[in-house]
């Protein structure tokens, strides 16, 4: 997948879109060999890099940093970066130049969560010529007015209030929206009701596409994975023993050997 155009043709076609997070040229340049469709630089870099507990940490400056690695090493695979906390927010002006800062560091799309109050936000980038992808159900960024990671959408209220959201968004021009942490059927019948794709993580099979953090499904994050996660890979494992044969070759003097020293 190289252009934004593609999301409507796969969805059109009945195939899955594959999506994968990347915050570093490394993972990117691994991504960019591999069959997977495009990839995500998530705001979840301030917690899956950096250390926080939320998204909330993440600023423009770092979205922009993990935006231009991942886009030296993407090849081309469609690049998505998301709008980190309230970047869109401030007024219409604050936020266009967040996206001018993010398509320059070489996003071909931005993200961003919700809808209500920043319609005309959205309007106003999409009309600039960005494309942009929508997030509803559980937005991170708005993890302290949910009061934790929790799933959304299980009430009637709840789930009418999303239905309409993911109408809304489509309406105002975006070509996809992530569903977070929804109930499988809701999912389902949003993605049955619109035109546009839509993209899971813990919203069941019903959806367009998947999207999942790349360092889960590799395996490489000691800390429990979310219900939705599945992990195609020990990587802990992997690199952990790894290190440990390293650790065992320096101390019995068997690393470095002549063939790995310059004469």
């Amino acid at each position: 997948m190289s252009t934004v155009l593609d999301f409507a043709r796969l969805k059109q076609e009945g195939r899955r879109i594959s999506i994968v997070t990347a915050y570093d040229a490394w993972s990117a340049r691994l991504v960019a060999r591999s069959r997977v469709d495009a990839i995500l630089v998530g705001d979840s870099a301030a917690m899956v890099m950096h250390g926080h507990k939320t998204t909330v940490a993440a600023t423009l400056q770092m979205m922009a940093l993990h935006t231009s690695a991942v886009a030296s090493a993407c090849g081309d695979k469609f690049l998505i970066a998301d709008m980190p906390f309230l970047s869109f927010r401030k007024g219409t002006a604050a936020a266009m130049e967040a996206v001018g800062t993010l398509m320059r560091s070489g996003a071909h799309a931005i993200k961003l969560e919700g809808v209500e109050g920043h319609e005309a936000v959205i309007q106003r980038i999409v009309g600039s010529g960005v494309p942009v992808m929508g997030h509803l159900g559980l937005t991170p960024q708005s993890v302290n007015q949910f009061g934790g990671f929790k799933v959304q959408g299980k009430g009637c209220a709840q789930a009418e209030r999303i239905l309409r959201q993911a109408h809304a968004l489509e309406e105002l021009g975006c070509f996809s929206i992530v569903l977070e942490c929804i109930p499988a059927a809701l999912a389902t019948r949003i993605t049955s009701e619109l035109r546009i794709p839509t993209i899971g993580i813990g919203a069941g099979a019903g959806t367009d596409g998947q999207v999942l953090v790349l360092q889960d499904l590799w395996g490489v994050d000691p800390a429990r994975a979310p219900r939705f996660v599945r992990r195609y890979l020990d990587g802990e494992g992997l690199l952990t023993t790894a290190l440990d044969q390293y650790d065992a070759d320096v101390k019995n003097a068997d690393f470095p050997r002549s063939e790995e020293s310059y004469s």
